[in-house]
């Protein structure tokens, strides 16, 4: 087809030698989603202010430092900001002919954590001590691996010509893909990891266009596999008084209860423009457990109000806005299905962690993206904005 041809379309090509380079560079930046990256980083930059005002004065955790966790988080936002630039350095594409190692080695790191090298932090026995006060948590980048190595899958044929949708023996080799670490992260047991891995496992089939029954007969094995892993008690009692405690809200307040029951008191007196950063009775008082990771948005509810709370919502919305936007107009499945598996995973675990401290969903361990304290979960949500940013970078514009 020639270039004058209407229906021409030219792809992103950079010419060789350094000023190739350096044009490549550039037509990378411009074609970065600017508004995602922004909201991301102010999400990181509230989470910054309320992961100190949730520490500061908790000598027992930061070591007589009130700055230790703030310093922490800081670094770890940085070395995510790095990962994400890196992801889109290499490319999407590139990193699809890395997912047979990437997926290895995130299964390996899921194995560990069963060997004497993973150990139990917040009664999660879901971590690696790498040593220095650091720490990993394997299932955290098993997010990414299961649907990089999915969409792999599910895309090779459909992005090839050879297909429209994928055909059944695919659908069944992704399945088979993702139901390892997702049974090995179940025998930590990690139930919060599982049930994000199981909402972009679903996400994933429906975004590269398999039938409509895989997705049904999924629904009805998650359904039936909660049965069973309640029934052969594979579950820790911590994790079976969660859902005790989700079920009758008043049921032991001063026990199994106590975090929701403290959350809930933390968001309901910030009102609506709370109480002022630093200033929250609840949290200078250390009613609620974990503020600083899983329960990071009571620090907003009572210091910042319901406005400061909207506020993250609406950031968090945006950025899911923005991925939506870049899983639609992308034109290779690879793209939208990767696309689409961040969108669920960064969707469902804010809902999580949000609801959990409403009340409306259970307690799961599960963190704010870009918010709470915590190194893997920061570094895993900035490689997914990395992914998310190649895919709209690297896709073909018209002439």
């Amino acid at each position: 087809m020639s270039a004058s041809h209407p229906g021409y379309v030219r792809r992103y090509t950079p010419e060789r030698g350094t000023l190739g380079k350096l044009m490549a560079r550039d037509s990378i930046v411009r074609r970065l989603d600017w508004i995602l990256l922004l909201s991301a980083l102010a999400l990181s930059a509230i989470g910054s202010a309320l992961v100190y005002s949730a520490t500061r004065n908790r000598t027992e955790l930061n070591q007589g430092d009130p700055y230790y966790f703030l310093f922490r988080h800081v670094l770890n936002t940085g070395i995510g900001l790095a990962l994400m630039v890196a992801t889109i350095w290499l490319g999407h594409r590139t990193l699809r002919g890395a997912v047979p190692f990437l997926y290895g080695l995130s299964v390996l790191l899921v194995l560990a954590v069963l060997t004497p090298l993973g150990s139990t932090i917040n009664g999660a026995h879901a971590w690696i001590v790498i040593g220095g006060g650091f720490s990993l948590q394997p299932s955290e980048f098993a997010k990414i691996t299961i649907i990089l190595g999915m969409a792999m899958l599910l895309a090779a044929r459909v992005d090839a010509g050879d297909r429209a949708v994928p055909d059944h023996r695919t659908v069944v080799q992704a399945l088979g893909l993702a139901a390892l670490p997702i049974a090995i992260v179940l025998l930590m047991p990690d139930l919060g990891s599982v049930m994000v891995m199981a909402v972009i496992v679903l996400a994933v089939l429906l975004a590269s266009g398999a039938s409509n029954r895989w997705v049904a007969g999924l629904i009805g094995t998650a359904v039936l596999g909660a049965v069973l892993v309640w029934q052969l008690g594979i579950l820790d009692q911590y994790q079976i008084d969660r859902f005790a405690a989700f079920a009758n809200p008043a049921l032991d307040p001063a026990g199994v209860g106590y975090n929701t029951n403290q959350a809930r008191i933390a968001i309901g007196s910030g009102g609506l423009f709370g109480k002022g950063l630093f200033e929250g009775t609840q949290t200078t008082g250390q009613f609620v457990p974990e503020q600083q990771t899983d329960f990071v948005f009571t620090v907003a509810g009572e210091e910042l109000g319901f406005l400061g709370a909207g506020l993250i919502l609406v950031l968090l919305g945006v950025v899911m806005w923005r991925a939506c936007r870049i899983a639609r107009d992308t034109t290779e499945l690879y793209g939208t299905i990767v696309a689409a598996g961040i969108i669920a995973w960064f969707a469902f675990q804010a809902f999580e962690n949000i609801g959990m401290t409403l009340g409306i969903m259970p307690v799961a361990g599960l963190p704010l993206p870009f918010v709470s304290y915590g190194g893997s979960s920061m570094f895993a949500v900035w490689i997914a904005v990395g992914l998310l940013q190649s895919i709209r970078a690297q896709k073909p514009i018209a002439a």
